[in-house]
């Protein structure tokens, strides 16, 4: 885990994300906080980044210098070439619970970010030093080092109990690109990532990526089990202060706290953004020729609305760019999960997508009425992340206005939810009897399954055709249920579908939902 895959590194540039592909733009002077050239101590508190975001939003909005030509020309191998030092890493020589490691800007990361360090209540800039990195003698090239030098962001890492490696101090957590940040829990493997705001994702007329700026981590005591960051976000829509406070282990817990100043009107908001990547399965194999029988980060968004109903929608890779809003008044979570957890799901013996983490967004208060917001993007292989997930707010965000979030996030395994789970969906041609689609839902062993299938009353629904009814069988190679039903698209090339068990009138399963496309 200490070390990114190829497809995790691109992943974290926006740039080469099909759903985040915005212009950049060089500017010739950074807003750069006082103290970074004094190497002073200044007060700190999370009011003082507050503060910051709300001054930054009065002022036009003013782009970052990039760092010089030569950094943002390495060949991928060029810049992989030049690694951190972890005997350099923040808080290496003291008994801190956390080290803290840096990545160089260039190639993808065009902009560098600012970085403090807090300890005792003051503030102290954390300067570039070259010299935290190793080189390779006969790849790596000779940069200059004059001009918007900086890191393009940074790792955490901390003692997570590893048998393998007892008292050694392993990342779990990367915050690098834009306002990106990802996190795994014990035994998991790099996934999806998350973001700090989501503005007019898939709009026509392009997305808007606000950017963490300046990054303040609070040093941590010898046996502190947490890790606070803080984040300034800057945007030509938006500003923002973060407070995040991660307790890494099994689940890993990151309580967000965010405060936003809107420089202009916001109509399309993203809150809570989840990025992932989503190839095939057995729904869409027949597209690929590929030995692996699975691809992807995710394979499903799982809710939980204001109603107390829990959905569960199947990803895809359409054809078409589709977008897909749940509508819901004061959600109770959402997240994009990775149910598929056995090695044979994939075969892939390099990627581990079967260790990918889940991640479930539960906010703290009431967000209102809005939607989850489903965006799925063709893609063609599987360095692209094509999955965004947000919840967008019915109302839009007036110029001027202030808004303050408090929500979750959790890493790992998907929330307890009480409810039988849908573990696979298959889909097919109908081979015998009149022309169709066959779909199967597989749901998982679970105590209510005792009772014999006869029992449960079968709800099978389409606002755009009449399925077939559905038959419910008990599957003795996983102990759970399988629904199959049957539908005939004719002439239609997308059809939405719902399909849910219920037992003496109360929900037994989740509610499925699909939308199948040609």
């Amino acid at each position: 885990m200490s070390k990114l895959s190829r497809r995790s590194f691109l992943q974290s540039a926006s740039a080469l994300s099909l759903a985040a592909i915005a212009t950049t733009v060089r500017a010739s002077a950074s807003d750069i906080p006082s103290d970074v050239a004094t190497g002073e101590k200044t007060p700190f508190s999370r009011a003082d980044v507050v503060a910051r975001a709300k001054a930054l939003a009065g002022r036009p909005y003013k782009p970052r210098s990039s760092v010089p030509a030569d950094w943002l020309e390495m060949t991928y191998d060029q810049y992989r070439s030049i690694q951190f030092d972890v005997t350099k890493a923040l808080w290496a020589d003291t008994d801190r619970s956390y080290n803290v490691d840096f990545f160089l800007p260039g190639l993808y990361f065009e902009r560098a970010v600012q970085v403090h360090a807090v300890t005792d209540g003051f503030s102290t800039n954390v300067p570039f030093d070259m010299s935290r990195f190793k080189k390779h003698p006969e790849i790596s090239p000779e940069l200059s080092q004059e001009g918007a030098l900086g890191y393009s962001g940074f790792r955490l890492r901390t003692d997570l109990d590893d048998a393998d490696h007892p008292g050694k101090k392993t990342e779990f957590c990367v915050f690098q690109g834009a306002s990106y940040f990802r996190a795994i829990a014990n035994g998991n493997v790099y996934g999806l990532s998350a973001r700090g705001l989501a503005l007019k994702t898939a709009d026509p007329d392009g997305e808007e990526f606000p950017e963490f700026v300046s990054f303040w981590l609070e040093a941590p005591a010898p046996a502190q089990e947490n890790m606070i960051v803080h984040a300034l976000m800057d945007s030509p829509s938006v500003t923002g202060a973060y407070r995040f406070d991660i307790t890494p282990g099994n689940p890993c817990v990151m309580d967000v706290e965010a405060t936003l100043f809107a420089r202009r009107e916001l109509p399309h908001v993203g809150l809570a953004p989840l990025t992932s990547m989503f190839l095939f399965d057995g729904t869409n194999h027949q597209r690929f020729d590929d030995f692996r029988p699975a691809v992807h980060d995710s394979d499903g968004l799982l809710m939980k609305n204001g109603r107390g109903e829990v959905l569960w929608r199947p990803l895809a890779n359409p054809t078409q760019l589709q977008i897909s809003s749940f509508v819901d008044d004061s959600p109770e979570g959402f997240g994009l999960m990775q149910r598929a957890r056995k090695l044979s799901d994939y075969d892939d013996l390099e990627a581990h997508y079967h260790r990918r983490p889940s991640l479930w967004v539960e906010p703290k208060e009431s967000w209102g009425k809005g939607a989850v917001t489903l965006v799925e993007i063709p893609a063609d292989k599987e360095i692209y992340d094509n999955i965004v997930a947000y919840w967008r707010p019915e109302a839009p965000y007036a110029a001027d206005s202030r808004i303050d979030l408090d929500y979750r996030l959790t890493w790992g395994a998907e929330p307890v939810l009480d409810l039988p789970r849908v573990i696979k969906t298959a889909s097919g041609a109908k081979i015998f009897g009149d022309p169709g689609r066959l779909m199967v839902i597989e749901f998982e062993a679970h105590p209510i399954f005792e009772a014999d299938p006869e029992s449960f009353d079968i709800h099978v629904s389409s606002p755009h055709l009449e399925p077939s009814d559905g038959i419910l069988e008990r599957n003795p190679e996983t102990g759970g249920m399988r629904l199959a039903f049957s539908f005939d698209p004719g002439e239609q090339t997308h059809v939405e579908l719902r399909a849910a068990l219920r037992k003496d009138g109360a929900p037994a399963s989740e509610v499925w939902l699909y939308r199948w496309t040609v």
